[in-house]
């Protein structure tokens, strides 16, 4: 099954400096139906100003992952790390027994990012931090974030969950493939443009759940870049 979330469905906030939409229940938005996709819980679309950000609060036992689409954020929290992730990369902080952190946009430009929080397997675990640059180029998609066995030494940051998060730039009219073992299930964003996901078409910024499908095709209409989780269901 292939489910399209058109963005103009999604939650909404907005203040002086955040503009964000939520894909899943959060914050003030909630919505039954849309709990998350398996083990995903969260997917917000954030766009936050210069020089504003997220002052320091705390999480713990989840996996978040923050995808940079346009502009960088700057990482502070109480083990110590701080890191700059800019456009195309990506960060993984394990909340784990608990963490308290800061994002702020330290840029001159608003910072447009897409936060990701995932299920941990196991409760407890230590908490912690990365972020690593990956290459723009090349086809398909490559796995950014993952805590699936089979991703062992591929070089993507680690995970405490039996997930992955991948991500890829498409010319127009270019394909890739995604197989999803039984029992799994995924979500997908196009960055901009246009996709269609096994036939169905989705636009820029629109969710697609993908459940009960063992092969995905992503056909890109337009240039895009794309980004996918995919969990235990």
């Amino acid at each position: 099954m292939i489910q399209v979330r058109p963005f103009a469905t999604l939650g909404a906030f907005r203040n002086e400096w955040l503009n964000a939409r939520h894909h899943f229940s959060f914050g003030g938005y909630h919505d039954p139906q849309r709990m998350g996709v398996g083990r995903l819980r969260v997917w917000n679309d954030d766009e936050v100003a210069p020089g504003a950000g997220f002052d320091p609060h705390p999480h713990r036992d989840m996996e978040i992952v923050t995808y940079i689409r346009e502009g960088a954020i700057t990482h502070r929290d109480n083990l110590g790390n701080e890191g700059r992730t800019e456009a195309g990369d990506v960060q993984v902080m394990h909340a784990g027994t608990g963490i308290v952190h800061a994002e702020y946009n330290q840029e001159d430009v608003p910072t447009r990012l897409f936060q990701i929080w995932i299920m941990p397997d196991r409760r407890g675990v230590q908490p912690g931090w990365g972020t690593k640059q990956f290459p723009k180029a090349g086809s398909g998609l490559s796995v950014l974030a993952s805590g699936r066995p089979a991703d062992d030494g591929s070089g993507a940051l680690p995970l405490n969950a039996d997930a992955a998060v991948l991500a890829g730039n498409l010319t127009a009219g270019q394909s890739t493939s995604l197989t999803l073992a039984p029992g799994r299930v995924a979500y997908l964003v196009p960055v901009e443009g246009s996709v269609t996901v096994n036939g169905v078409t989705a636009n820029a910024r629109d969710g697609v759940a993908i459940t009960d499908e063992r092969e995905v095709t992503v056909t890109a209409t337009d240039a895009t870049a794309v980004v996918v989780v995919e969990v235990a269901a």
